[in-house]
């Protein structure tokens, strides 16, 4: 995805649908009760929560209820919680970032032992343009990143300065994952995505804590760890630009929002652990359409949902919607697109339903990222400034 400069600044406006629905529950009324999906037929409304300078991602510490984090693309990470924006940034690395084209300070995650250790991973590219992944640990009350705790995890050189992926998360298994582009350009020249022996066009996982000298571990489980030639950091494959991914925090289904080429964006799920070894397809594919001839994609996953680039640019993953409040949402996955900002959904499964997917009616201009905080309530981000929650209309 693209990016150009903006600033926004923030207020209590709000966008809102024309339409509401309701949905039952299944199930015996027990202690996990749990909605039907939802049919993503309106019901929701924007209410902005702040705004910022080109923010690219919101995120919460484990154990939170309130104060939220939003990463902004030129190196600063701002809090806010009950009284607005603090006035200092948690975390700032203006000047050690590049900031051109897809470049930035991409995101954040916590550990999940954070409230002990302050621990926490930063996504970002250098000076020189090549992807950092490095630990701080932040102390204090309200609490701010210490640079003098800098301990770097993995530095991915890239070959030109687009597709950097960007994401770092937690899984739910306790390990940290990293999306990794193809390298950038066009058409995945260096045939990176289906090339074990790089980390590009990938995505990683591993234990973030140093072991035996190493800056950290690659666990045993990961599904190349013990192929000769192959980098065992390796989780997934076959990506062009997985620029977001998230876990379904009911599932731990791995739903991922991959960045097209020239025809098609797409979106891909698999159930829980069937991301490991799973092998997306690029660049013998784009979308589910023939790509690289050339290119040979072993056992490729198909995508679910990929829809044409004639009036789009860039899929922006979301999350499958676990917030109860937002009862048409429930059970679907919520994405949009960077270009055309309308808010989508569908039915979130592996398998394509075809007709589900649908609008939902709101709109946000440079759609750049989505966030979920630990009530499982989602927020959109947009790179002209504003950050938006949805909440039921």
């Amino acid at each position: 995805m693209s990016a150009s400069a903006a600033v926004g600044c923030g207020d209590e406006d709000e966008t809102t649908t024309t339409e509401t629905t309701t949905t039952t529950t299944t199930g015996p009324a027990a202690r996990e009760r749990t909605p039907a999906s939802g049919d993503g037929r309106g019901g929701v409304r924007l209410r902005r929560v702040g705004g910022f300078d080109q923010p690219l991602y919101l995120t919460q510490p484990p154990e939170e209820d309130e104060d939220l984090y939003v990463v902004e693309k030129e190196g600063q990470v701002v809090v806010v919680d009950d009284g607005g924006q603090r006035p200092a940034p948690f975390l700032d690395l203006g000047g050690k970032v590049s900031t051109g084209s897809e470049q930035g300070l991409l995101s954040i995650a916590f550990a999940p032992d954070y409230q002990r250790s302050g621990r926490v991973y930063v996504n970002f590219t250098d000076r020189g343009g090549d992807t950092r992944i490095q630990e701080f640990r932040a102390e204090g009350d309200p609490p701010r990143v210490d640079l003098g705790t800098r301990r770097e995890l993995l530095r991915i050189e890239q070959p030109f300065e687009n597709h950097n992926g960007g994401l770092v998360v937690y899984g739910p298994d306790g390990l940290l994952y990293i999306g990794t582009g193809d390298g950038g350009s066009a058409g995945d020249p260096m045939g990176n995505a289906q090339d074990l022996s790089t980390l590009l066009g990938k995505i990683l996982r591993i234990d973030p804590m140093p072991a035996a000298g190493d800056p950290y571990r690659v666990p045993g489980s990961n599904p190349f760890a013990d192929e000769q030639g192959a980098r065992g950091e390796i989780y997934s494959y076959g990506l062009r630009n997985p620029w977001r991914f998230s876990f379904d925090r009911e599932t731990e289904a791995l739903s991922i929002g991959d960045v097209g080429q020239d025809s098609l964006e797409e979106i891909d799920i698999v159930a829980r652990g069937e991301g490991r070894g799973a092998n997306f397809g690029w660049s013998a594919f784009e979308g589910d359409e023939p790509f690289d001839e050339g290119q040979e994609a072993r056992d490729a996953i198909p995508p679910v949902l990929t829809y044409p680039l004639e009036n789009a640019c860039a899929v922006t993953g979301g999350y499958v919607v676990r917030d109860e409040r937002l009862r048409s949402l429930y059970g679907r996955y919520l994405y949009g697109d960077f270009c055309v900002g309308e808010l989508r959904s569908f039915t979130a499964d592996p398998r394509p339903r075809p007709g589900d997917d649908r609008a939902l009616g709101p709109t946000v201009p440079q759609l750049s990222s989505f966030g979920e905080d630990n009530r499982g309530r989602v927020y959109a981000v947009s790179l002209d400034g504003p950050v938006y929650r949805l909440d039921p209309r």
